[in-house]
């Protein structure tokens, strides 16, 4: 089965354009980007952040929605939850948290494939416009939103979430699930977000950050830390205060800020997924034993001729993310979610 479901991701991953060497080619320009030796750097990363998130998304998104359906993020998970219930939860309370009513004008800031957009607009009616930078998966995310109907309330616009199309105020409110990671300066994006908010509008969102825990004169975090930017597209890994320092150099009004780890329960950290504790079928796949199968089945038909010739270098690359992630958690130094909400100046109150 787990060979037949990769077979399958593989074909549809042949679909993005990325064929035959151009997979090669575009792992390894990835890869070299974080290779210090091969010249390498964070502030390469950061000044050519558009080209690394573009060949990430390029590289990976099938591999996502193989392991992780359309929603591509954690959630706090309460004991005995379903990894999918968790998820969808987690974004309806985003939406809650946002106020958000039937007709809204609201703004998906790094949509994905549009999962979370497609489940708060079913969810409260909400007019959602998804803003991604890559072209492959505004394509994905476009059909899943005819194939669920939701036309009406979905609609997405290519972008740049640093430069962000469309005038100022044409929001009434904005959310980022663990986007604007991807940022090189999370003010500026915040600043964007500020600019097109109506005055008053509220904005929320999920961050990837490091902790309290994390010393960055620790050799082993520090390879951790290496290992969750190269595994995951990221030009460098902040601590949360970061988020909060740039969301008050954009304008906003902190109302509420928080990590969201420490509400899981004990028996299913945010990590659980990818360190092999979800025991179904459905997340098998997303498990450490289940990882390491697919990459074996991967290899084989990129053996075979049935995948890129590359395919299990991308395979690899997500594996090295999962596993510094996992690492990340137990360790306590890394949080998927640090929750905010804030406020643009002006407008009732």
């Amino acid at each position: 089965m787990t060979i037949m479901r990769a077979n399958k991701t593989m074909r549809a991953a042949a679909r993005t354009g990325l064929e035959g060497d151009q997979v090669q080619d575009t792992v390894a320009a990835y890869r070299r980007s974080f290779d210090e030796q091969s010249g390498g750097s964070e502030e390469d990363r950061k000044r050519g952040y558009g080209a690394v998130v573009n060949q990430y998304y390029d590289l990976v998104t099938d591999f996502y929605e193989y392991g992780w359906g359309q929603s591509f993020h954690f959630a706090v998970r309460r004991r005995d939850e379903r990894l999918e219930a968790a998820i969808l939860r987690h974004e309806h309370y985003l939406a809650l948290r946002l106020g958000l009513e039937r007709g809204a004008s609201v703004l998906d800031v790094g949509c994905g494939v549009g999962g979370p957009a497609r489940n708060i607009a079913a969810f409260c009616g909400a007019r959602v416009t998804g803003l991604n930078i890559n072209a492959y998966q505004l394509q994905r995310a476009r059909a899943h939103t005819a194939e669920a109907g939701l036309e009406a309330l979905c609609s997405y616009v290519e972008g740049d979430f640093m430069e962000m199309p469309g005038p100022d105020g044409a929001y009434d409110a904005a959310y980022a699930i663990e986007s604007t990671c991807h940022a090189p300066d999370r003010s500026v994006v915040f600043g964007e977000v500020n600019r097109v908010l109506r005055p008053g509008g509220l904005f929320a969102g999920y961050e990837w950050c490091t902790t309290d825990r994390y010393d960055a004169g620790n050799p082993e975090h520090r390879e951790i830390a290496r290992g969750i930017e190269e595994g995951d597209g990221l030009p460098a890994l902040t601590h949360y205060r970061e988020v909060d320092r740039a969301l008050a150099a954009a304008g906003f009004e902190l109302l509420e800020a928080r990590d969201l780890v420490g509400e899981c329960a004990p028996e299913t950290p945010w990590y659980l997924p990818l360190a092999g504790g979800d025991l179904s079928l459905a997340g098998f796949s997303r498990s450490m034993i289940g990882r390491r199968v697919t990459g074996a089945a991967v290899r084989l038909m990129e053996l075979a001729k049935l995948a890129p010739a590359g395919a299990s270098q991308v395979h690899d690359v997500l594996n090295r993310g999962a596993d510094n992630l996992v690492a990340g958690g137990r360790l306590g130094i890394f949080t998927p979610m640090y929750f905010f909400v804030a406020r643009k100046a002006g407008g009732a109150r």
